[in-house]
């Protein structure tokens, strides 16, 4: 098996994979590639919507331009909204979301 680098469309993380995998990636996400944390950041965009391939569209459009905030680096915005994510679907209610200081890139 070959192994190659990869680059998320959304936040840039490097990856490396095998050409396989990241077809299948790309025909989940409509030709763009993710990683692993965006394209979960993504999915779960998308179990709010319940849409089609336009939803898939739509949602990794969106996650992209949350990547670019110039808030802080594109890998601490996505951890910090898996992070939301992953407090949203445990039904922690106990604290409210705050948003992340910026971090330096």
């Amino acid at each position: 098996m070959d192994i190659e680098s990869v680059r998320c469309a959304c936040c840039s993380l490097k990856e490396d994979c095998t050409q396989e995998y990241i077809d299948n990636v790309k025909g989940n996400f409509g030709g763009k590639w993710l990683c692993g944390l965006c394209s979960e950041a993504v999915r779960d965009e998308l179990s709010k919507h319940r849409s089609s391939q336009d939803g898939i569209e739509e949602a990794v459009k969106a996650h992209m331009e949350f990547c670019r905030m110039p808030l802080s680096s594109p890998a601490v915005r996505v951890a910090d909204g898996m992070k939301e994510m992953l407090r949203r679907r445990s039904g922690d209610k106990r604290r409210p979301a705050t948003p992340s200081k910026a971090h330096p890139a």
